[in-house]
């Protein structure tokens, strides 16, 4: 890669690599998303799956929301209820996630391949 940036390559700002990495890239990110793989869960049930405290679940759930990739629901009987699941655009994150778990199963478990 040239160290020479051109002023479109200025103007254009990250790649998209690293522009989905900040929007996907925290831990607890990618740890709700691929628990939401598995379709729509209950706050509670997130919390235990992920070991996130109540607060950190709430702020990358909020987060998650805002940048579209989970949709909330509130079922009002008692007791109260919010679920969770992938939106359109946070399924589109499956194949993914699928291709990176392959990665990591080739190359994490033997790192001398």
């Amino acid at each position: 890669m040239s160290s020479e940036l051109t002023t479109t390559d200025e103007q254009a700002g990250p790649c998209p690599v690293v522009r989905t990495i900040e929007q996907i890239g925290s831990e607890w990110r990618l740890v709700v998303l691929h628990e939401l793989q598995n379709g729509e869960r209950r706050f509670n049930e997130l919390k235990r799956a992920t070991d996130a405290s109540a607060r950190t679940l709430s702020r990358v759930l909020d987060d998650l929301q805002e940048q579209g990739f989970v949709t909330r629901r509130l079922e009002e009987d008692a007791p109260i209820a919010s679920y969770y699941r992938l939106t359109k655009k946070g399924e589109s994150l499956c194949p993914v996630f699928d291709a990176i778990e392959s990665w990591g199963e080739e190359w994490l478990a033997n790192p001398d391949a």
